[in-house]
């Protein structure tokens, strides 16, 4: 505590400006819910009304326009959140989407120092013609053009100045405002602050590692190795560092210039089922994808050839959740709820999920499609409607799974712009056929069945240790045993009050037996003629007969509340 109070401290200026913006955007009742008003400096500002145009915006353009003016990293937490379609309703995550990350460009002469570290010597000593015009600039990192010596164009990636330190702090107080959403705003914990906040500070973090780029897109480039239709641009790693990523330049007609693409003569059809049949080959083959497909990252070639850049959003599946999303797909492909039910059972966890309602849902959606051509069934619809469905039951997709879903309806989206009657389940299906029959060959049997008697033996061959290790820990008086019991705080107050009342008849009962004997004492002081033990007997009576009323009252009002 004392630490994170500390960093708060550290970074209160820029505490200070982020609640300035959202006060200033008409997010003032989110500023004093977190206790923020200190923060904003004046408290006349907190309870200003906003401007009258932003006060006829509705909420989530108001968050967004509040992302867009807080800097790279909030607006990487609302690209993030845009891909949360099992968090966020539809009208909030098309928000987010709008969010960008370009940026004005950086003169070349501040990022001149960050080439010299990173290169150990003068860029203009590695680099042939090196443009000191930016040809792209986005948060992050801005690139320009180059030459190898050998005459190879290359792009020259290099990270911003100074990006680091302060995305960091932003980080720490997203962390801290995280906490503090959770904590302070109960309906707000549904949408797992904390746990967006840790993702985003690890999409970011890798984000800032260029070399980590440059090892993804080696991964894509072995992965598509051999294959006609996909460039993978070359990384030229003795080059590369963390703040600086040097790659093949690859000229060809932009994914969003659809002119260009007609006038090369190439073909449209082709060049969208090619697209989607890569996607699809990332996410079920390989396990590894682009999880930003969208036209500025895709570059068309002649021959019909497709090239993908930008590889900083990557997603990853582990062969057990790509099991699942096979499942899954192979489920809405051929309208069978079972394996949709299995899979979002699997993905509830612990929670509890009414079965039979969740059942319901899937079967009324898969329904709505049943007997519908192939053309008219649109997955990015699909998936959006799936997803309200687990929103609807309180099911949280595993994290992993989120950036599945935004690459397979950012790649539907980018197909049908260049063929209005691309159908993804034309293309899904086959390469689930192929991917099942792999998962049946005598090959990937005989592996699980290698694996599993692996497991069965080291769980059998560690009994005996878990034994000996349970018996030493008894010996030295350190067994624990924690045990769950529900309503075990009711259970607790339960137990308190019947305490409370057997300890009030034992004494109830000392009063009767006191009384009875002292009021038989036959000889004793007396006031007025009236024996004083007879007086303290007759008030022990009355005592107790309270005592006993506040008892029985007691046992008869639990037994109504029952």
């Amino acid at each position: 505590m004392l630490k994170a109070t500390l960093g708060v401290m550290r970074d209160f200026p820029r505490l200070q400006e982020i609640s300035g913006v959202l006060v200033r955007l008409g997010l003032g009742d989110f500023v004093r819910r977190l206790g923020l008003t200190g923060a904003v400096g004046r408290a006349g500002q907190l309870f200003g009304r906003p401007a009258p145009e932003v006060e006829r915006l509705e909420p989530a353009q108001r968050v967004r326009l509040a992302l867009q003016e807080l800097g790279p990293t909030f607006v990487k937490l609302g690209q993030l959140m845009a891909t949360r379609v099992d968090l966020f309703p539809p009208e909030w995550t098309a928000e987010f989407e709008r969010l960008h990350s370009d940026v004005a460009p950086v003169p070349f002469e501040e990022l001149l120092p960050e080439l010299i570290k990173a290169l150990g010597r003068s860029p203009f000593e590695v680099f042939r013609d090196l443009d000191t015009t930016p040809h792209a600039s986005a948060s992050i990192a801005q690139v320009h053009l180059a030459k190898l010596q050998d005459g190879t164009p290359v792009v020259l990636k290099v990270r911003r100045p100074g990006i680091r330190p302060k995305i960091m702090a932003d980080l720490r107080l997203l962390a801290h405002f995280a906490s503090m959403v959770e904590s302070e705003i109960p309906e707000a914990r549904r949408y797992q602050p904390v746990q967006i906040a840790q993702q985003i500070s690890r999409s970011l973090e890798r984000e800032m590692d260029l070399a980590m780029e440059a090892r993804n897109i080696e991964r894509f480039y072995a992965d598509f190795v051999g294959d006609p239709y996909v460039v993978i641009p070359k990384v030229f790693l003795e080059l590369t560092s963390e703040s600086l990523n040097v790659q093949e330049h690859i000229v060809g007609i932009a994914g969003s210039d659809g002119a260009a693409i007609s006038a090369a003569g190439l073909d449209r059809r082709l060049l969208a089922a090619r697209g989607a049949e890569a996607i699809l080959k990332m996410i079920l083959v390989d396990g590894f994808f682009h999880a930003d497909p969208h036209p500025g990252n895709v570059i068309y070639l002649p021959g019909n050839r497709l090239a993908m850049i930008d590889f900083g959003m990557v997603g990853r599946l582990s062969p057990m959740r790509r099991d699942q999303v096979i499942d899954l797909l192979y489920g809405i492909a051929r309208m069978d709820q079972a394996p949709i039910i299995d899979v979002l059972i699997d993905w509830a966890g612990d929670a509890m999920v009414d079965e039979a309602a969740l059942a319901g849902d899937v079967s009324e959606l898969l329904a709505e499609y049943q007997g519908v051509p192939l053309k008219d069934i649109r997955i990015g619809v699909m998936l959006r409607r799936f997803t309200g469905i687990i929103r609807d039951h309180h099911i949280v997709m595993p994290s992993d799974l989120t950036l599945m879903f935004k690459a397979l309806i950012t790649m539907e989206g980018l197909a049908r712009q260049y063929d209005p009657d691309f159908h993804i389940v034309d293309h899904l299906e086959p390469l689930l056929k192929r991917v099942l029959a792999e998962r049946y060959q005598p090959r990937a049997l005989l592996q699980r069945g290698r694996s599993a008697m692996t497991q069965a033996f080291d769980a059998v061959g560690s009994v005996p240790r878990d034994i000996a290790r349970l018996v030493r820990e008894a010996r030295r008086g350190k067994l624990r045993v924690d045990v769950d019991v529900k309503r075990l705080e009711r259970f607790s107050r339960h137990l308190d009050a019947t305490v409370d009342r057997l300890t009030m008849g034992i004494l109830t009962a000392s009063l009767v037996i006191g009384s009875a004997i002292v009021m038989n004492v036959p000889e004793g002081p007396s006031v007025f003629g009236i024996p004083v033990l007879t007086v303290i007997g007759f008030a022990g009576y009355t005592v107790a007969f309270l005592n006993s009323a506040w008892i029985i009252f007691g046992i008869w009002r639990e037994s109504k509340r029952e």
